[in-house]
């Protein structure tokens, strides 16, 4: 009777493991961004529909896809991760004109906040590009992309949009 409870025990503890394993991004820090995942109609601040998005999670929960249909025909894709090694959100994305942001932040007081790392500027020397995503208590979104200067002063805003679940 001993024996065949330590195997039971044993069943039971090997299949925790292997659950654990099977799911390795379901940790409440890979959920942090999961307020963004959903089918979105996306508006500006005059409540104009200036696009569509599409959030959703792939590999085995670990990575967040986001698919990015303008109103005026542009496209874009991004894909975001929680990176263990260094407890920060990455996101790479790439738009249909071939251009393309890497950003890296983490989750401050609810808003995920992500910003690239100095770049060289045109207009001035050195400029990162800083996107705040801030769940609003409606169940909206608020996206903001602002362009700070080499002191994180924001110098521009480069988009503003409200989305709103379909």
């Amino acid at each position: 009777m001993k024996r065949i409870l330590f195997l039971s025990a044993l069943l039971f503890l090997i299949q925790d493991l292997q659950a654990q394993e099977s799911c390795a991004c379901c940790t409440e820090q890979h959920q942090q961004f999961d307020f963004w995942v959903g089918d979105w109609n996306v508006y500006d601040t005059l409540g104009n529909l200036i696009g569509e998005n599409t959030i959703e999670k792939l590999v085995a929960e670990c990575v967040l896809s986001e698919h990015w249909r303008g109103g005026s025909g542009g496209v874009g894709r991004s894909y975001n991760y929680y990176n263990l090694a260094d407890s920060t959100w990455n996101q790479v994305w790439i738009d249909g004109s071939g251009s393309n942001l890497v950003l890296k932040g983490k989750l401050i007081r609810g808003n995920m906040v992500l910003q690239s790392e100095l770049l060289p500027g045109q207009k001035i020397d050195w400029y990162r590009n800083r996107i705040i995503w801030t769940p609003n208590r409606d169940g909206s979104l608020t996206q903001l992309w602002e362009i700070l200067n080499k002191e994180d002063v924001v110098i521009s805003q480069a988009f503003k949009g409200i989305y709103k679940k379909k």
